[in-house]
């Protein structure tokens, strides 16, 4: 039975026609927005790589596993990723056990992970010849979050998707946007990434910089957090290069992917992102540099032992 296609109440789902949720990608994210569905009453099928993290979600009842994103979208109402790249997505859905080879028609897949625009488009065109809908819904807030059902959502996609998928949202996230047209929820989060971002590498520079100079980063920070300049990143950023506390979990590799998605869909909007660019390119040295797993503000530790003849060979490598 299609769940999804029963009568809704006051826009919300009674326990009599909640629909079944397939959900792939149960990294810290996803398992614990698995959590919170759960809670909720819903009824889960999932599917991760880690065996581990399956058996979690089975072990906590109204769960079943699936061996193939295919399965998983034929016995799902609404299939839901929260996976790490586009190339991943892709690879889930155009795949020959994929979830276009197994989605139902009046189904609709939502994509929580941060993924390129026109990719998004492109895999709701080939839903859409399926008689299936998408939504790209990325997240704002942490894991914490997630389980609490207290996500910031963006959702965009067809209007009358949206609607029909909202309650399940509502469960899920504080605050949900609709932001119009599919793949607007994807260039929104690009660009609130690299607004992001770019204020922690930039605050995690200005503290390596004082430490450099003999000026007190707790005072810094004191003096900082007292102007304009203060937000929830500068106190992250503070939590580490001064308290030792990396606390934003949110990792190095995972904002050098984001920024990269960034200057591709500005390059196909025909203009180039100057300050992206230098973002990307201390995200990406951080990386090289081995610290991909840490979570951003540890950039902090890449700064602080940054050479300035480091600089120098970077600057004369762009030299033709």
């Amino acid at each position: 039975m299609n769940h999804s296609t029963q009568s809704q109440q006051n826009g919300e789902y009674s326990d009599m026609n909640k629909p079944v949720i397939g959900f792939i990608g149960l990294g810290l994210m996803g398992s614990n927005m698995v959590e919170n569905l759960q809670r909720r009453g819903f009824q889960l099928v999932v599917m991760d790589l880690n065996k581990d993290a399956v058996e979690a979600v089975l072990a906590r009842g109204n769960a079943s596993a699936a061996s193939s994103p295919r399965e998983l979208a034929a016995a799902s109402d609404i299939v839901m990723l929260c996976l790490t790249t586009s190339e991943v997505v892709e690879k889930v859905v155009y795949g020959d056990d994929g979830i276009l080879a197994g989605i139902r028609e009046g189904a609709t897949l939502i994509d929580f992970g941060t993924s390129i625009p026109d990719s998004t488009r492109k895999i709701g065109a080939a839903l859409a010849e399926k008689g299936a809908g998408m939504i790209d819904a990325p997240l704002g807030r942490t894991p914490a979050h997630a389980t609490d059902g207290l996500l910031n959502i963006m959702a965009a996609g067809d209007k009358q998707t949206f609607d029909k998928v909202k309650p399940v949202l509502d469960q899920q996230g504080e605050n949900v946007y609709y932001l119009g047209a599919l793949g607007a929820g994807h260039t929104t989060k690009l660009i609130n990434n690299f607004m992001g971002m770019t204020t922690v590498c930039a605050m995690s520079q200005a503290f390596a910089v004082a430490e450099r100079a003999g000026v007190d980063r707790a005072q810094l920070y004191d003096i900082m957090s007292s102007g304009p300049s203060n937000s929830p990143f500068m106190t992250f950023c503070k939590n580490y290069a001064v308290d030792g506390v990396s606390d934003l979990g949110f990792s190095i590799s995972n904002a050098n992917k984001d920024l990269g998605y960034f200057l591709k869909m500005t390059e196909s909007l025909g203009t180039r992102a100057m300050i992206a660019e230098g973002t990307s390119s201390n995200l990406q040295a951080a990386v090289d540099a081995g610290m991909g797993n840490g979570n951003v503000p540890e950039i902090f530790d890449y700064f602080l032992e940054l050479e300035a003849n480091t600089l120098q060979q970077d600057s004369s490598s762009t030299v033709d």
